[in-house]
């Protein structure tokens, strides 16, 4: 039996499928391998980040046509800074271009809130689920990237923590412990200054201590909110009001000023790239990084200088209450105006199943966020690096160390961004900087 009916929602597509299978004998289950023919196949198309795109369409779909011969998959890729703006482009339009929509962390409210996104654990999606798909499995920490309103409205498919990397070699340099999840800030400033060191004996500093975010970038501000979260910080009070401007947030804001002390020249210019590269080419003893670079840093790339033995990798520094960790997890849902949300939702099935997600962290490197596949790395370079994703897990979970959760919440993170960037350039005090943030911020959240 074969459904190949053209439908407007979710809602339709079941009344007429449960129907037909009933009268066939068959389950909802079984009719999602009879999807499209080779003479109609269904074609579905995906908006993705560039960074990752073409990875998935090489490695991912064919492998998923294995089994769905007759639903075509096109991934296509767009830029970060450019990704929620055409979203929302596509998920406001009479006649949108995409069925499955990634989200970055922070924006899973905002397309929840306009309608963008179908309830994956609603009644019409629940029929079409598969009885193996096991929602359990997933770490709760990554799978609430995906939730708003104790509704689940996508699925994580390319997890990422902020993470510590060092390198174990100036490590052993300096003459200092390589670090451990139990290593705190005091310590670590402790030790900084023995890190910045002179490897060739020329006369000259040409390894640092530290590097990591510090421009005027959406990302910069992850550093203080995980040395503020550490510390028992949080975001927001009970009634969703900034409540960040305060002693915690204050000292951890100086704390992220200080890391300048120990870092390269013209740090505070750098970000994503720049500090990556100086880790890479061995100028820096540690990185405060999203994880997904470890093994494309490792020695899993000729971009790096380093060997997987050189590599060490583990949660950000112990503050007063616990490690620190933040959330970044790419989430896949249904565009609800998608006239496919069954092919839609078996792709999406598929693509975050066990054996899918499997196969997703062994070809293209993606986090996963079940606990089968973080318990039973395929390779031996991923063992310490699942430990130290699943361990920044249960830190992120239990701290709730992610972004403001708001249908605002990339305009909140802008003007975070904005007022770090001023207190680490020396144009405000710490405090000056987060009482500003805070007053934008009320306004912002209206």
């Amino acid at each position: 039996m074969q459904i190949t009916k053209r439908i407007s929602s979710p809602k339709a597509w079941l009344a007429g499928t449960v129907l037909a299978l009933s009268a066939a004998g068959m389950s909802p289950a079984m009719a999602q391998e009879g999807l499209g023919t080779p003479e109609e196949p269904i074609e579905l198309r995906f908006l993705a980040n560039e960074s990752f795109a073409a990875t998935w369409q090489k490695t991912l779909v064919p492998e998923f046509n294995k089994i769905y011969p007759n639903i075509h998959v096109s991934i296509d890729g767009v830029p970060y800074p450019e990704h929620l703006a055409k979203l929302m482009l596509d998920a406001t339009s009479t006649s949108p271009d995409y069925d499955l929509l990634l989200v970055d962390d922070p924006w899973a409210p905002q397309m929840a809130t306009i309608g963008a996104l179908v309830d994956l654990k609603g009644p019409e999606m629940s029929a079409m689920t598969s009885d193996d798909y096991d929602w359990d499995d997933f770490h709760p920490a990554p799978l609430a990237s995906g939730q708003w309103q104790d509704k689940q409205y996508a699925v994580p498919v390319r997890a990422n923590m902020l993470l510590m990397l060092y390198n174990r070699s100036l490590y052993e340099s300096a003459g200092v412990p390589e670090p451990t999840p139990e290593l705190t800030w005091g310590t670590f400033f402790e030790q900084a200054p023995k890190l910045v060191q002179d490897t060739d004996g020329d006369g000259n500093v040409d390894a640092w201590a530290v590097h990591t975010f510090f421009t005027r970038d959406q990302l910069t501000p992850t550093i203080w909110q995980t040395i503020f979260n550490s510390n028992g910080g949080k975001l927001l009070d009970e009634d969703g009001k900034p409540a960040f401007n305060d002693e915690i947030g204050v000292a951890a804001l100086d704390t992220q000023r200080r890391l300048l002390d120990y870092a390269p020249p013209g740090a505070l210019g750098h970000g994503f790239s720049e500090s990556l590269q100086t880790f890479r080419q061995g100028a820096a003893a540690s990185m405060f990084m999203w994880g997904s670079v470890y093994k494309s840093t490792a020695g899993g790339s000729d971009a790096t200088t380093l060997t997987e033995d050189e590599v060490g990798i583990q949660v950000m520094p112990v503050g007063s209450v616990s490690a620190g960790a933040h959330r970044g997890v790419w989430s896949l849902g249904i565009n609800s105006k998608s006239e496919h949300p069954e092919a839609a939702w078996t792709f999406l099935q598929w693509m975050s199943s066990k054996e899918g997600e499997a196969l997703n962290a062994r070809v293209a490197g993606s986090f996963p966020s079940r606990l089968t596949t973080l318990n039973n790395p395929a390779e031996p370079w991923a063992e310490p690096l699942y430990k130290a994703i699943e361990n920044a897990y249960d830190v992120a979970n239990q701290g709730k160390m992610w972004r403001i959760r708001s249908p605002k919440s990339d305009a909140a993170q802008q003007i975070l961004a904005d007022e770090i960037a001023r207190a680490l350039a020396g144009q405000a005090t710490s405090q000056e900087a987060l009482d500003t943030a805070a007053k934008r911020m009320v306004r912002a959240l209206r």
